[in-house]
């Protein structure tokens, strides 16, 4: 039985699900060995909510384990090879349904025809966005060095400014954001130019973290400003002076700090389990 060949809606799909920066999941057969429904170069697509929405792997002897490691993928970044095989080939390898070894991770086929599949979990996940409010020195240096480390940078200031980022960043002169699929970072870095407007929208928009540039003072006097507009909880998650302290001064290496304290927070929930 050959394998039915990816239609183009298939990459149609790959592409709307990209240019809308949804996240999903690509299962890709590796390996098939004895009487499998699917071969080698099968692929599916995934999508957030677990639906396979695209593609073919197989029947539901594959359905279950391949959503399985799909939704674990989707919370964790991580790429993962699921083997699927019979259970007296399993005993015989010394695992168990569930287990993973040297990388792999094995699940038991119940179908009758009780052939492997090999199956590679590749998620994708849209680049995690960095909105940069203001135009101060420490904010066009936080943009040039935030690019080289995989983040989708957004810069909210006059307009006047523009010429002071990059070409390749994105450019809003108001601070009003759209809602996103992606994580979504926001640093104030206004220090001084608007500080409570652009703080108080900052503090609005669903984010994973959100970091004033300025001093624990300046940012205490904010914060009460912002008290009763502002829930309490938004305002207590607000990381005030940004940046880790790594005895910073000039803007390039407050930057720096700043860039490394929003790795941490993203690297957090994937090395959890380390």
């Amino acid at each position: 039985m050959t394998n039915p060949p990816i239609p183009l809606a298939f990459d149609a799909h790959l592409q709307r699900l990209r240019l809308a920066g949804s996240p999903y999941v690509l299962a890709t057969v590796v390996r098939t060995v004895a009487v499998t429904a699917a071969k080698a170069g099968a692929k599916a697509i995934i999508e957030a909510d677990g639906r396979m929405a695209g593609g073919w792997i197989g029947g539901c002897c594959a359905r279950g384990a391949v959503l399985r490691a799909a939704r674990q993928a989707l919370a964790d970044g991580k790429p993962r090879l699921i083997s699927i095989q019979p259970e007296d080939v399993l005993r015989d390898l010394g695992v168990a349904g569930g287990e993973a070894r040297e990388g792999v991770t094995y699940a038991v086929n119940m179908c009758p025809s009780q052939g492997t599949m090999d199956i590679f979990i590749e998620p994708n996940l849209p680049r995690p966005e960095l909105v940069i409010m203001g135009a101060a020195p420490v904010a066009v240096a936080l943009a040039a060095l935030a690019t080289s480390f995989a983040f989708a940078v957004m810069v909210a200031a006059p307009g006047a400014e523009r010429g002071m980022f990059r070409e390749d960043a994105a450019f809003s002169e108001r601070y009003t954001l759209n809602p996103s699929n992606a994580e979504r970072y926001i640093v104030v870095a206004t220090q001084g130019a608007g500080d409570l407007a652009a703080l108080s929208a900052a503090l609005e928009h669903p984010a994973q973290g959100v970091a004033f540039v300025g001093s624990k003072r300046k940012a205490a006097s904010l914060r009460a400003q912002l008290a009763g507009k502002i829930s309490a909880e938004r305002l207590d998650a607000l990381k005030a002076p940004a940046g880790l302290d790594i005895g910073a001064i000039t803007p390039e290496e407050i930057a720096l700090s700043i860039l490394a304290e929003l790795i941490a927070w993203r690297r957090q929930p994937q090395r959890a389990g380390l």
